[in-house]
């Protein structure tokens, strides 16, 4: 797992050990960037369920201004520190160590991007959905990015949001979410 590009391209991340995790392929994450690679520079990010913080961490390398981590776990954190601290990153980044809907319901700022992607079928990303926009966090013309198995039914949004265009990588699909004004 490296950043793809940026100016910490190359640069080799951390994993957890063991199958906890399931980091987002390189194929997938890069095309995920060619999706939304005109809305990276000088935006806020929110990498809500950080694993080893690679989307995050992309996202900064290319340009992002800012990305909060969120993930319940110790050790998930301690990565993610570790791989900001290793890709020089780190002042532009706050890592969260807690659960995903405690953050939101305390979330006091908006995102322009924000990346989901939970364990499949846990029904925490149907849950961070409903959380997000409930609570109004993305910007005017925000993204919010899920990747899911392939064979998940994803819901509506209500107003402002809309839900975007879905992508498919094999078993993996990557499904776009936009606010509108």
């Amino acid at each position: 797992m490296r950043v793809i590009t940026g100016i910490a391209r190359g640069r080799r991340l951390k994993e957890l050990p063991g199958l906890e995790t399931r980091p987002t392929t390189d194929k997938v994450k890069e095309s995920v960037f060619n999706i939304v690679q005109f809305d990276i520079e000088g935006r806020r990010v929110l990498d809500l369920f950080g694993g080893t913080g690679q989307m995050g961490i992309e996202a900064l390398s290319r340009g992002a201004a800012f990305c909060s981590f969120v993930d319940l776990r110790k050790e998930a954190a301690a990565v993610i520190r570790d791989n900001l601290a290793h890709t020089g990153l780190a002042d532009k980044a706050k890592v969260t160590q807690g659960d995903y809907l405690a953050f939101l319901t305390g979330c006091r700022e908006k995102f322009d991007l924000i990346f989901l992607d939970p364990p499949y079928g846990s029904g925490m990303l149907e849950k961070a959905l409903a959380a997000i926009a409930k609570i109004d966090i993305a910007t005017e013309n925000g993204i919010i990015v899920c990747e899911s198995a392939a064979e998940a039914a994803l819901p509506a949004l209500p107003a402002p949001y809309r839900m975007g265009r879905d992508y498919r990588y094999g078993k993996i699909k990557i499904t776009l979410y936009h606010r509108g004004v």
